[in-house]
């Protein structure tokens, strides 16, 4: 029987959220599928991988330098060493730079190492620390790969020019389910109420992890000056107590909320008026792809990733660096025709539909010419 091994820095905030369709499609085929990742749940008995036959619970680092990503290589190694995987496919900078160093006596033997750079945290506009860390990485390790995707395709010019991978192909991200969105039965009025949004207000939705990298706190400082704006964020993260204090000081608590993790995003997404998505660096924004499949206009940063998404007919592009532009942009929009805009998105995203994007990946692991 044949082996898979799916490698992310961590299982709940990663594998959880984009690569269950891809363990289910080898299920499928008739493949043995294994996970090694970070168990991060908070309770971790809660760690249950779907169509996973084997898990590993791998104590990864997200930053590189750390001591405990040695522990994990030689975890790791052993792991690939132990069993004749047929393909690696690894994820996050972290988890792929790891799968590719203990995987080097496995390429030998035959096992095909497939990374999918999720967005390199090098690019235009970057910090220097960035570049000084991740691209020396990137670049030795892309010796180590037969076959390198990028989701976007700032990432994918660059890496064609630079890299060295044996293949290097784009592919517009994971891929979202549209059977999730567009549901249309949501009672609006009634959600408005429970998070106590006026119908006379305009209201808000952002969604992502609460670290500075999605840059909350600009689009809520941009916010304290607009009062006919009413923002929810839906997500969780280390940032959060920064941002109650942020709000807080701004005496705003009655118009912007903090949700904690959601598991009814399409729903919110419907409600609201509008999508705000401010974060400073992306891959390819799966939020953004939601919000679009929703139906919503969007204001969100001028940033890679989201320029392959986001055209001035759908929305309105800022410089996430600038409250003052953000806020520009909040204004704005408020007074266009969004529903329009929505329609135009919904469209625009359809080349992003999982269904495609499975068949195209059908292709690179070899499940169909």
């Amino acid at each position: 029987m044949k082996r898979v091994l799916f490698v992310a820095t961590v299982v709940k905030k990663h594998i959880m959220e984009f690569h269950i369709p891809y363990l289910k499609m080898f299920k499928e085929s008739g493949w043995e599928t294994y996970v090694a990742a970070k168990n991060d749940y908070e309770n971790p008995d809660d760690c249950r991988i779907p169509y996973c036959d084997y898990y590993f619970d791998i104590p990864f680092e997200r930053f590189p330098l750390k001591f405990n990503n040695i522990r994990s290589c030689h975890l790791l190694k052993r792991i690939v060493d132990g069993n004749q995987f047929d393909i690696i496919h690894c994820h996050t900078p972290v988890g792929a730079m790891i799968t590719r160093f203990a995987g080097v006596s496995a390429r030998k033997r035959g096992t095909s190492i497939i990374y999918t750079a999720h967005g390199f945290h090098f690019f235009k506009g970057a910090p220097f620390l960035n570049w000084l860390v991740y691209f020396p990485v990137e670049w030795l390790c892309s010796f180590m790969t037969d076959m390198l995707i990028t989701i976007n395709k700032e990432d994918f010019v660059f890496a064609q020019k630079h890299l060295h991978a044996k293949n290097i192909k784009y592919v517009p991200g994971v891929g979202i389910d549209f059977s999730k969105f567009n549901i249309h039965h949501i009672n609006a009025k009634e959600i408005r109420e429970k998070f106590g949004i006026p119908d006379d207000k305009i209201w808000v939705l952002s969604v992502g992890e609460l670290i500075p990298r999605k840059n909350h706190k600009r689009l809520i400082q941009a916010i304290a000056d607009i009062p006919q704006i009413y923002l929810t964020i839906a997500g969780e993260g280390v940032y959060k107590e920064e941002l109650e204090s942020v709000i807080h000081h701004l005496s705003i608590g009655d118009r912007v909320r903090l949700l904690g993790y959601r598991t009814d995003i399409p729903e919110l997404c419907e409600a609201a008026d509008f999508f705000a998505f401010p974060s400073l660096q992306e891959g390819l924004p799966v939020a953004l792809m939601e919000a679009m499949a929703c139906g919503k206009a969007v204001v969100c940063g001028r940033i890679r990733g989201n320029t392959d998404l986001i055209d001035s007919q759908g929305g309105i592009l800022f410089d996430p660096k600038d409250i003052e532009d953000i806020k520009n942009a909040l204004l704005t929009i408020s007074c266009q025709d969004r529903q329009r805009m929505g329609v135009h998105n919904a469209q625009m995203v359809k080349k992003f539909d999982i269904v495609r994007i499975m068949k195209q990946m059908k292709r690179i692991y070899g499940l169909e010419k």
